[in-house]
């Protein structure tokens, strides 16, 4: 569907007006984020911050968040890793109308399913790099769900972003380089440290917010418990001295707080970490100058935290992802089955069946793909994500339920990506 025949649609779902008073209110305006002294950046951001603030919900409980778009250019937010209709989803592309400049616009929907979700824009950049996912606009969105273990003593959000981008030319072509990086908005050694007590065990529930970049975090002198990816429990939790993240991946940990001092939790890349990709971590009664020690350099392999492969029969539907190179000075193009979006090939499916999305990755860059409105399950593993990063070079397969009708996007992550062409909908018969 074309992105401007549907900036005038309506939908019962999508209120304008109401007297009810919204649960949440978004307002989207510029924000000066202040990463450290004499470091601050003039993004788009929500309320006034970046990241906005985090959105807590309950599952099954209908909520309606109200949007103010403050902004000179149309914008959306899509609720990302949530099951629901395509017109109140964020995407223009499924039929979801924008916030017109000054306009405001209501979204009524049940929040599902629990976990660790997030919210952010979805609109285009191209060669504009104080648009879409290059701005501020990004917030942990949280659903509690039904019944929680509570198997940690506290939890903590934290979200890596990069801030400042721009073109940088290689022999590959243009690629989006970045100034400045940040954990919760603030570069490494500036804000609060994360407090903690010998004994407890704290729960990190991380999102890589980037518009481009893949993340390797680590926190020195200790282990990541793996216990869900995606805001979904994983089958096999596992004990890790690293954690990898695409872009628009979580991954919620477990650290066991038992090694008292004062540590730093952040990229395993120096420049990045240096350049204020890290938190400091601080144990009660401790000072000093944060450590760090780099972690192994283990691989890192989704089926490591699942209980082995999925037998279940599906209709495989085949995705060949491929690069058309521009120039040394051009940005590349990218295709799915040998056409760019819009000229892709809607794929049909049908309500209720069961698909298996066969991705045969024939580019040296690595894609972070996200279904909307849909869980994958990783095939190799069980694992269940709306994200998943297909490496270079690559194959992976992955099967989801077709339980959700109405016009839903696929599309990669890594914003420059998207931009030139790769996505594709899927369309319920």
């Amino acid at each position: 569907m074309n992105r401007r025949k549907v900036l005038g649609m309506l939908s019962a779902a999508v209120l304008q007006a109401a007297d009810e008073k919204p649960d949440f209110t978004l307002r989207i305006s510029p924000v000066s984020v202040e990463l450290g002294p004499k470091k601050i950046v003039k993004t788009l951001g929500y309320n006034g911050t970046a990241p906005g603030p985090l959105l807590r919900m309950q599952e099954g409980k209908p909520v309606t968040v109200e949007v103010h778009n403050d902004s000179d250019a149309l914008e959306l937010v899509h609720w990302h890793g949530l099951h629901l209709p395509s017109d109140v989803d964020g995407s223009m592309e499924e039929g979801t109308p924008a916030v017109p400049p000054g306009g405001v616009r209501r979204y009524r929907f049940i929040p599902s399913p629990s976990g660790t979700r997030w919210y952010h824009t979805h609109t285009m950049a191209g060669r504009n790099l104080k648009r879409a996912s290059y701005t501020g606009q990004f917030g942990f969105l949280f659903i509690e769900p039904r019944s929680e273990p509570g198997a940690y003593d506290e939890e903590v959000f934290l979200a890596l972003r990069e801030w400042d981008p721009y073109f940088r030319t290689s022999d590959e072509g243009m690629e989006v380089a970045y100034k400045h990086f940040s954990i919760n908005g603030k570069a490494l050694g500036n804000g609060e440290p994360i407090r903690v007590k010998e004994g407890q065990r704290m729960l990190f529930r991380i999102l890589n917010a980037s518009a481009t970049m893949n993340r390797r975090i680590a926190l020195a002198g200790h282990e990541f418990q793996v216990v869900a990816m995606d805001g979904n429990p994983v089958p096999v939790p596992k004990n890790v001295d690293t954690l990898e993240l695409g872009p628009a991946e979580r991954i919620d940990a477990v650290v066991e707080m038992n090694r008292p001092g004062v540590w730093i939790l952040g990229d395993t890349d120096d420049h990045d970490r240096d350049g204020g990709l890290g938190i400091v971590v601080e144990y009660s009664g401790q000072s000093g100058k944060p450590r760090w020690t780099p972690p192994s350099s283990a691989k890192w392999d989704y089926s490591a935290f699942g209980n082995g492969p999925v037998t279940e029969p599906a209709e495989r539907v085949p995705l060949v992802f491929e690069k058309k190179f521009a120039g040394s000075r051009w940005l590349d193009k990218w295709t799915i089955n040998g056409k760019e979006y819009p000229k892709t090939e809607p794929i049909r499916i049908n309500a209720n069946g069961r698909y298996r999305l066969a991705f045969d990755n024939r580019s040296d860059e690595a894609h972070p793909v996200h279904l909307h409105r849909h869980t994958f399950e990783l095939v190799s593993s069980g694992i269940r994500k709306d994200v998943v990063v297909v490496g270079p070079k690559s194959r992976m397969e992955v099967d989801f339920v077709a339980n959700n009708p109405g016009p839903t996007l696929f599309h990669c992550h890594q914003q420059m990506h998207m931009d030139y062409g790769f996505m594709i909908l899927l369309q319920y018969e």
